[in-house]
């Protein structure tokens, strides 16, 4: 059962966004799909308070603030949506369940210190945990000086970069009603689905 970890030590850089889409591209395929809350701000679970009750169900995982536990029996795929300021003994207990970790980081100069950090831990617990970490640039707009930074530091990683998504509102729209990029006409968000492409066979990946 793959667990996909969306994590980033910095708030309001898409961890959300990018765990709750993952579950809604998992549930579309069949898989019985559980979205782990670990997060303070609940995003998550305000969102599949959102979600339609006609689309494919993304069942909650109530996480305990200090312990892990495994998943109820039955489920498939789990995607964990982690909090700000992960770190310590609470990073301890993810990484204990993680078979992967996505990492989304921003075109902040900001944002690119901030992480740095965060993802020499993960690197450095990656071969005696067997984690298969990832980037995605999160929030890019092409041609920008930022994107240039960002993908100069993302050239230095020596990590599987699984390419950029843009700025846009879909996701701001979709969010707001429980939606994802699977529940709406693909002709709706083409370009998003396209950016995805490489992010969905890393998280299919064996």
């Amino acid at each position: 059962m793959p667990v996909i970890v969306v994590a980033n030590p910095k708030g309001g850089v898409g961890k959300s966004t990018l765990a709750t889409n993952l579950a809604g591209f998992l549930v579309r395929l069949g898989h019985a799909v559980m979205l782990g809350v670990a997060d303070r701000q609940q995003s998550a679970r305000l969102w599949l308070g959102l979600r339609p009750t006609h689309l494919p169900v993304i069942a909650g995982w109530e996480l305990d603030a200090d312990r892990l536990a495994k998943p109820p029996r039955g489920t498939t795929h789990v995607v964990l949506d982690t909090p700000a300021g992960l770190h310590g003994k609470k990073l301890d207990e993810v990484m204990k369940i993680a078979d992967r970790v996505l990492l989304p980081l921003q075109p902040s100069i900001f944002d690119i210190y901030a992480t740095r950090d965060f993802l020499d831990a993960l690197l450095a617990r990656r071969k005696s945990e067997r984690v298969d970490v990832a980037v995605v640039g999160n929030r890019v707009r092409e041609g920008t000086i930022a994107a240039e930074q960002l993908a100069a530091f993302l050239a230095k990683l020596g990590v599987p970069v699984l390419g950029h998504l843009r700025d846009t509102q879909n996701y701001i729209h979709l969010a707001a009603r429980g939606l994802t990029l699977w529940d709406v006409a693909p002709s709706r968000v083409e370009k998003d689905l396209e950016q995805w492409a490489p992010l969905t066979r890393w998280a299919l990946a064996s």
